[in-house]
């Protein structure tokens, strides 16, 4: 059977009636498992994780949209994490049964029927149209704010919807992509510049490590700031990896990791290689889980 993995985010996550509705769009519906769904006030966004039927998926996500272009202002919207529209991020991921290229025919689909909505959009990661695009954090240069005179440059004409910013929803970026792992590292720290600093050297782009997109976030309610990394291949660079480079490097401004966060879900192998790195097992497989053996039956 084909299935789809969507992790849509949207720039609500401290209103719960709102992020009720939001998600409601996901329940009760056939061939549409909701998996998870994280608010976070101090970054002011909803992640959701969907698994399912691409159609029925599609459909889904695109009722989530109407919904939420209906209940987020982007005008009065404030938050720690990067924005640039109500519902900010949309991207695909195969499971089971599915190829990214399917993947990318459905961020078409969904990316052209926002755009009908009358909301500037994106494509990026596998389904952008060009280099320039496939970097999220480029695209999202600029966030809401920016937008206004960044979508008047010929370079950034929206691959779907009005030429122009929306100014309530913003605009949106729709993809397909690896399975991204989303990890956080929190510091005994209320210094911004300390995470600013430490995430400009765990990236890729400041000459960090290959597959670490980072940045600094400060984490209000918490006293606390925060490296939020996006490891786009897990696989090459693993989470352990991440985790030590951002401890060396706290260590030189003398501070420590107060904990970690994992955003959403990740491939249980992605945890077996950092189980096996800190308790020093060799050669460590999933098959020496219990639960992968009784799931199998």
């Amino acid at each position: 059977m084909k299935r789809v993995m969507c992790i849509p985010n949207y720039s609500e996550g401290r209103d719960l009636q709102k992020i009720e509705k939001i998600t409601e769009c996901f329940r009760a519906k056939e061939n549409v498992k909701l998996i998870d769904y994280q608010p976070d006030a101090d970054h002011n966004r909803l992640v959701v994780e969907v698994i399912g039927s691409p159609k029925e998926v599609v459909d889904a996500v695109i009722e989530s949209v109407k919904v939420a272009k209906a209940l987020i202002d982007m005008t009065t919207h404030k938050g720690a994490h990067p924005r640039m529209g109500a519902v900010d991020v949309v991207p695909f991921v195969p499971v089971t049964e599915m190829t990214t290229e399917e993947c990318v025919e459905l961020a078409k689909e969904v990316g052209k029927a926002i755009g009908d909505m009358g909301i500037p959009v994106y494509l990026y990661e596998d389904a952008a149209t060009s280099t320039d695009r496939k970097n999220l954090a480029k695209v999202r240069k600029g966030q809401y704010e920016g937008f206004f005179e960044k979508i008047k440059d010929p370079a950034w004409k929206p691959d779907f919807g009005p030429n122009e910013m929306n100014e309530k929803s913003g605009c949106t970026a729709v993809g397909a992509r690896f399975h991204l792992v989303a990890f956080n590292v929190n510091l005994r720290t209320d210094d911004l510049e300390i995470a600013d600093k430490i995430a400009k050297k765990v990236r890729h782009i400041g000459g960090g490590l290959r597959y670490v997109k980072a940045i600094g976030l400060s984490l209000e309610e918490k006293g606390q700031v925060q490296v939020s990394m996006n490891l786009v291949n897990f696989e090459k660079t693993r989470i352990y990896q991440a985790l030590e480079m951002v401890k060396a490097e706290a260590r030189r401004y003398g501070v420590s990791v107060a904990n970690t966060e994992l955003i959403g879900l990740l491939p249980l192998r992605a945890l077996i290689e950092s189980a096996a790195y800190y308790m020093q097992i060799e050669d460590l497989k999933e098959s020496q889980v219990l639960e992968t053996l009784l799931i199998e039956e």
